[in-house]
This record gives C-alpha cells, sequence and structure tokens, in this order.
C-alpha cells in the first residue's frame, strides 16, 4: 500500500473516531487497527491528520472513545514488548502506537478531569499467566513506562541482536540482561555498539514518547512546594524499571561521548548526514527531567565513599528513591569523571569553534540542556564537583559559559540562559580550587564582543561580567548581586589583575556609588559593599602582583572620598533623588575606556521581534541561594551560623532584601517562600525608612546612616592615606606623567604592617533550596518546550508552568 492511501486511511478512521456519538466496543479491533495496523505514518504525518481541535472534541462529546484509543495504543505497546517484536510489522505497529500516544498525551494532562485516567487501573488489562490479580492491579501508566523501558531494549529494534542466527531463537526479551546492551560505550561500560541507523531513530520515537509522559509536570502550575514530585518520572526511576541502571548509564554515555565534528574531520558532517544528534537532544531531555530533584527537601544525595570496583559507589547511606539521580550521584571512578567533563565541555565548545571556523563543525543547539546536566552533576555528586576543580579542565566549562552569557546579555528571549550560566559560575566559586584555576593565563582567542586584553581567565571573567552589568538588557538587574558575590568570592585567590580588568572593577564602584543610585532602592548600596570586599580581599591577600589594582584605586581615590562623605541629610537625599528623574540612564556607559573589541566578534544581538519565550519563576535573593562560610588559615572552610538578631537592613551585603521594590519595573530576584525571614527585615526596615501613601519605599537618613556607617572602607584609606604621598612625591621629583614609573614603584613597595589586621576571609556557597528547584523546574521545561518544534509536541495546549511570550 503506498504512502498516500496509507495517510488517507488513517485520516479516515480519525474522522470515524472524531463522529461517532455511541461508545465503541474495545473488542472491535477491526475499528481499532486502523489507527496502526495498516499505516506507516511519519511522526510529522500523525501531527498534521489528527487536529488539536478534533483531539479535544473527542475529549468532551466521547470521552469513551477516548480512553479507549488510549488503553488499545498501549496494550500494543505492551504486547509488542512481550513478544519483543520479531515482524517488521510489529515494529511498525510499535511506531505508529508511540506517534499517536505521542501526539494524544498533552491534551490528556491539560484537562484536570482526565489527569488521573492514566493512573487508574483498566478492567481485564491483565496479560500474565497464573498472576492474573496483581497484573490487573497496574495503572495505565505504569504499563505503558514499563513497556517502553523493555523495547529500549528490544533486540533487532533498538539494540544489535548478539544472537546470530535465524528468527526461531531469537532472543527472550524477558530474559536479557539489558546491561549488555547499553547504547554507548562510557560511564560502566567499555564496547561501543556499531552505531545502526534504525536503531537510532526507533530509540528517538520512544524517548520522544517517554518525555511526553513526563511532561504532565508542565500543566501543573509552579509551586512553592517543589517536593512534589512527578509520578510518572517517580515510577520510571524507581526498582520497579527493571533497565533503570542501563537506560540511565545509556542516556549519559550517549550524550557525552557525541562528537557532532564526526571523528575530528572538519567539515564532515556536510558529507553525512548526522543521525546521531536527535537522538543526543532527545537523551540529553529525557535526563534531565529525571534529574528533576529537590535536594534540599531531603537528604543530600551525596555520598562521599571509598571507591569500590564497581560504576557506582555501594557505600551507605542508600541515597534517594530516584535511581537516576541515586545512580548520578555514586559514580566515583577517574577515568568515568573524565569521559563525562571531557564530552560536556567538547560539547559546550561547539558553537564557539563555528566562530573561528564557521561551518567546520556541526553546530549544536542542546547547549542549555547541556549546562542543566552540568548543573545537576555538580549538585547531586560532591566528588564530580572536586574533580572538575582538580585541574585547570575547568576552564574549558568557563569559557563557553562566559562566551554565552556575553552573546545573549542583550536578549531578552535569553534570560534563563544567563541566569543558569552565573548559577553553575556562583556554585563553582564557593570552592578555594576555582579561584587558583583563574590565575592560568587566557590565550584561546575566541572572538567575543568585548575588549582585547592580555591576562587571566580572571580578567576574561571580570571584563565579561562587566560587559552584562553595563550593557545587558534591564532585566539582568537582579542577577547583579550573583555577579558580584562570584568576583568576592574568587578575589582573595586572584594573583595578578591586568590593568583592563582592574579598571572595569572601579568603574563599576563609580557607577554603582552615584548618589542617585544608592538612594533609588532599598538594596543598591550592597553592590557597594560586594565591590569594597573584592578591593580588601586583593589588598590584604594578594598585594603583591596587583599593583594594577592598586594604580586604579589610587587613580580613582575620589570614589572612595566621596563614599566616606556620602551625605545622610534628607534635603541632599531629595536632591540626589530629583537628578535621577532627569538621568534615567541605568548606568554611565560612559568613562568605562572601552577600547576595541576583539576582532571578528559580533556585538551581541537584541531579541529578533516576535522571538518565542517562556516565562521564569523568579528566583531568590543572594541571602537564600548562598550561606556564609569562613576561610580559616590551614585553608578550611567553616559555616556560618546566620546571626539571626542582626537585620538584612543594616546589616551586611549578602543579606540582601528581596521584595518587590527590587530594582526600577524588573521582576524581583525574590524568593518564592515569603517566610519569617523575609517578614523580618520589614519591621526593621519601618523604622529606617518611611514608606509614602503611594507604598513606595522612600529613603530616610536614619536609613542611610545605618548603612554608610558599615562601610568597610578602613584598609583602602590606609592605603591612600600611606601610597598617594609617595607617587605624588615621585610625579614631582622626576616630573613624571608616566604610568610604568609609578607601576614599577607600587610593585616594589610594601604595606606590611601599615594596614589593619587581615580580616577572614569569607565565601556565600551556594546552597540547595526550594526557590532554585523550583526555578530549574520551569526554565528546564521551558527550553523542553521551545525546543521540540518539529513535531510541535506541547504547541498550543494549555500549560500552566509558564508563560508563553513574544519579545
Amino acid at each position: 500500500m503506498g504512502n498516500a492511501d496509507s495517510k488517507l486511511n488513517f485520516r479516515k478512521a480519525v474522522i470515524q473516531l472524531t463522529t461517532k456519538t455511541q461508545p465503541v466496543e474495545a473488542t472491535d479491533d477491526a475499528f481499532w487497527d486502523q489507527f496502526w495496523a495498516d499505516t506507516a505514518t511519519s511522526v510529522q504525518d500523525v501531527f498534521a491528520l489528527v487536529p488539536a481541535a478534533e483531539i479535544r472534541a473527542v475529549r468532551e462529546e466521547s470521552p469513551s472513545n477516548l480512553a479507549t484509543l488510549c488503553y488499545k495504543a498501549v496494550e500494543k505497546l505492551v504486547q509488542g514488548a512481550e513478544s519483543g517484536c520479531h515482524s517488521e510489522k510489529e515494529k511498525q505497529i510499535i511506531l505508529n502506537c508511540s506517534r499517536l500516544l505521542t501526539r494524544i498525551l498533552p491534551y490528556i494532562f491539560e484537562d484536570p478531569d482526565w489527569r488521573g485516567f492514566f493512573w487508574s487501573t483498566v478492567p481485564g488489562a491483565g496479560r500474565g499467566g497464573g498472576d492474573e490479580e496483581d497484573e490487573n492491579a497496574r495503572p495505565l501508566a505504569e504499563s505503558l513506562l514499563l513497556a517502553i523501558a523493555d523495547l529500549l531494549f528490544c533486540p533487532d529494534f533498538t539494540v544489535q541482536s548478539h544472537r546470530k542466527s535465524t528468527v526461531d531463537t531469537a532472543e527472550d526479551i524477558h530474559s536479557i540482561d539489558s546491561c549488555e546492551y547499553i547504547w554507548e560505550a562510557g560511564v560502566g561500560f567499555a564496547h561501543s555498539p556499531q552505531p545502526n541507523y534504525n536503531h537510532d531513530l526507533n530509540r528517538t520515537e520512544l524517548l520522544k514518547l517517554l518525555l511526553t509522559c513526563f511532561s504532565e509536570a508542565m500543566y501543573l502550575p509552579p509551586s512553592s512546594d517543589s517536593s512534589n514530585a512527578n509520578p510518572w518520572v517517580q515510577f520510571f526511576c524507581s526498582t520497579e524499571n527493571r533497565h533503570a541502571l542501563p537506560l540511565f548509564t545509556s542516556l549519559l554515555n550517549i550524550v557525552c561521548a557525541y562528537d557532532p565534528v564526526g571523528y575530528g574531520i572538519p567539515y564532515n558532517h556536510l558529507l553525512f548526514s548526522d543521525y546521531r544528534e536527535p537522538l543526543v537532544e532527545e537523551a540529553a531531555q529525557v535526563l534531565i527531567v529525571t534529574l528533576d530533584y529537590d535536594a534540599s527537601t531531603s537528604s543530600s544525595p551525596t555520598v562521599d565513599g571509598t571507591t569500590t570496583g564497581t560504576a557506582m559507589d555501594d557505600v551507605d547511606p542508600p541515597g534517594p528513591d530516584n535511581l537516576f539521580v541515586n545512580y548520578l550521584s555514586r559514580i566515583h571512578r577517574e577515568e568515568d569523571f573524565q569521559f563525562i567533563l571531557k564530552g560536556v565541555a567538547r560539547l559546550l565548545s561547539n558553537p564557539l569553534v563555528q566562530t573561528y571556523l564557521p561551518n567546520s563543525a556541526k553546530k549544536i543547539q542542546f547547549h542549555q540542556e547541556l549546562l542543566v546536566l552540568f548543573w545537576k552533576l555538580c549538585d547531586f555528586n560532591k566528588k564530580f564537583l572536586f574533580f572538575v576543580l582538580k585541574s585547570s579542565d575547568v576552564l574549558d566549562i568557563l569559557v563557553p559559559i562566559l562566551y554565552f552569557l556575553n552573546d545573549a546579555r542583550a536578549d531578552q528571549s535569553r534570560v534563563g540562559l544567563m541566569h543558569i550560566g552565573v548559577f553553575i559560575l556562583l556554585l563553582l566559586s564557593g570552592e578555594r580550587n576555582f579561584g587558583v584555576r583563574l590565575n592560568k593565563p587566557y590565550s584561546v582567542r575566541v572572538p567575543m564582543d568585548i575588549p582585547v586584553f592580555t591576562g587571566t581567565h580572571a580578567d576574561l571573567l571580570i571584563i565579561v561580567f562587566h560587559k552584562i552589568i553595563t550593557s545587558g538588557h534591564q532585566r539582568l538587574q537582579p542577577l547583579f548581586d550573583c555577579l558580584l558575590t562570584i568576583i568576592v568570592n574568587v578575589s582573595p585567590y586572584l594573583k595578578s589583575l591586568s590593568m583592563v580588568a582592574a579598571n572595569k572593577l572601579l568603574h563599576l564602584l563609580e557607577a554603582f556609588s552615584t548618589t542617585w543610585f544608592l538612594f533609588s532602592t532599598v538594596q543598591n548600596h550592597h553592590l557597594i559593599f560586594f565591590l569594597l570586599e573584592v578591593f580588601n580581599n586583593i589588598i590584604q591577600y594578594q598585594f603583591d602582583g596587583n599593583s594594577n589594582l592598586v594604580y586604579a584605586i589610587i587613580r580613582k581615590r575620589n570614589v572612595f572620598h566621596q563614599l566616606a562623605n556620602l551625605p545622610t541629610d534628607a534635603q541632599s537625599i531629595q536632591k540626589a533623588l530629583q537628578r535621577k528623574k532627569k538621568t534615567p540612564e541605568p548606568i554611565s556607559r560612559t568613562n568605562s575606556q572601552d577600547g576595541l573589541s576583539m576582532e571578528g566578534s559580533r556585538p551581541a544581538a537584541p531579541a529578533e521581534p516576535g522571538t518565542l519565550k517562556t516565562s521564569l519563576v523568579a528566583t531568590p535573593g543572594i541571602d537564600k541561594l548562598t550561606e556564609k562560610s569562613q576561610v580559616s588559615e590551614d585553608g578550611t572552610m567553616r559555616s556560618l551560623e546566620p546571626e539571626s538578631s542582626q537585620s538584612p537592613s543594616e546589616g551586611s551585603p549578602a543579606a540582601v532584601i528581596s521584595d518587590t521594590e527590587s530594582w526600577s519595573g524588573v521582576r524581583p530576584c525574590a524568593p518564592l517562600l515569603h517566610g519569617k525571614e523575609a517578614l523580618q527585615p520589614k519591621r526593621d526596615r519601618r523604622r529606617l525608612s518611611s514608606t509614602s501613601l503611594s507604598g513606595q519605599w522612600t529613603p530616610t537618613s536614619d536609613w542611610v546612616l545605618s548603612w554608610k556607617s558599615k562601610l568597610p572602607l578602613q584598609t583602602i584609606m590606609r592605603l591612600l592615606q600611606v601610597l598617594v604621598p609617595q607617587v605624588e612625591k615621585i610625579c614631582i621629583d622626576k616630573g613624571l606623567t608616566d604610568e610604568s614609573e609609578i607601576l614599577k614603584f607600587l610593585q616594589h613597595g610594601t604595606l606590611v604592617g601599615l594596614l589593619p589586621v587581615p580580616h577572614p576571609i569569607l565565601i556565600r556557597k551556594y546552597q540547595a533550596n526550594s526557590g532554585t528547584a523550583m526555578w530549574f523546574r520551569t526554565y528546564m521545561w521551558g527550553v523542553i518546550y521551545l525546543r521540540n518544534v518539529d513535531p510541535p509536541i506541547w504547541y498550543d495546549t494549555d500549560v500552566k508552568l509558564f508563560e508563553i511570550q513574544r519579545v
């Protein structure tokens, strides 16, 4: 039968279904078989031939027929999994049923009345021998998920058969050990099977259906209680699924082993079509969804056991019930970590390779999924995190992230990408080794729209962050706290900043210390605290080698004097705010002396009008995202208990008060849970600032005094007091205007014994919390929604987890 005929027959069956007002019996195989038995329709055909309006009409007008259709399609998948689908006809039926269910499931999920349907049991659905009773109790969802798992390890359908002989000795699908059929070499598996085009296509179709099953999460609004686990994921990743381990390993290995260049030969992808990429994308998406797990509500899944002979640690505690999270947290062999890190770094760097050898490699599009995966690996497996930071390989992750951040800074549709990049760097910056690694000279010249500089990876990070703050779009303002916290965390370890980076830091201080900026919102002054902390850390712990920064501080000394003499009287405050009304420009782009941008770079572009984006929930403030640790002499860290007595409004910069007055007209970076902690500062703030009738916050003298008195200016003032007269004397004596002489003097100068006693180093380490768990859920599903356009699985259905917006 030709393709056109088969499409026609399929369309006739769909029309019959939508026009039948009477329920069709489940036993009427002649009717139901039309949907899968005699047709060969692609997934795109199924989407075109089964319009949304018709699915909804059947759902409303003849619900029993929709129920039977779903039940029969699942039954076919179960039968295929039982028999091992040896014939071509059986394989085609499996694919047809997968495509049909992928099409229909979102319409089941969007209707709250139908949501329980797959979790109910279907009478007589038991297909077992003697254990009929027990089998009957399986809800439809469980039967479907187990059938998909079996089918993903079905010889000659999705994996290579190990038998050489004819059909009659075909492997019994129930006796095979699927661990011998892992899809790709890598973690816990050494053998790399021959690539097989058809197997890859069939796996991709089944994973698409699996992802669609998991997508019920998109139809529930974001809730502050992120512990409500997705029942589909929960069951699939439980001990009920006998293929959980080989499937987890297959997904991880297929992603990390993928080489889009194609055997290392440039331009190879132009000669061979790459059928592996769709599978890799699907695998990455399924993997991150199965790892959607809120570690803050449970005991951390991280295990620090001794090394054993297996790929997973066998050490107690057993860890979470979600086996995928459990396995991920127990990977511990160095060679496995190396394989994962190399794979993720290779794929993240792929878009950068494009910039200096255009079209030499296939450009991958799934970098956001990879960033989520990398985040999960570091968050759930501390040994992996330490491995990443053990060598300069971490820089192979850092540079692509900085590239993405810089490239996306003007694009409103990529706010989520900006957030995850910053979150990863915040997590890494909590470890001393990250700061140490940043001292490695930066020589790779990835064309980026930033000033040319000679220096280290630390310089690159500071220059990119400066660019984001001064020329990113407005909606990035909630991230400023995070960006500066990262710089604070690494600052005690930075051996030598370049002049370009030093000037950037002082430009930020200048921009943030204008009176109108300091007085215009309740927490802008925290940014000044962060920057002063950076300068103090470098002066106290890395003075030798940082003459560029010391010189920049001396040149801009007036900024520090202005801060020390900040006016606090009501009249000056009012005057500063009047000035704000005249100059709405957020941060001066002037006098930032941006030299030429790097050769071959394109300026960061805003989103094309009409670009689709998905909304995100707000992220917690920096005080919820991090906890303070103090670094002791020997380099170990101890966590500091938050002092409950001190109210954030007068306290240190870490205690950012998240509130709706966040930034002018910007969605706040507010905690999702306004618990007691979030309410407490309100009381103290009322004393320090008055709230006008319009509900607008207004600064008062008391409020300015409360934090001005805490500005940590002592070290810098002492440095200026000692060095400025000496520098001025050199200039007068030698008639110098040449900075190189002054720098030479500063390089050999010392402040030993002249500065205040060094302060303890404070690091703000990321801590898991339900606010970020919920943010990751909305971000991840938003990415998956937008990336699945062919077929458009969820398009135009009533999703509740986020809104779809146009830029």
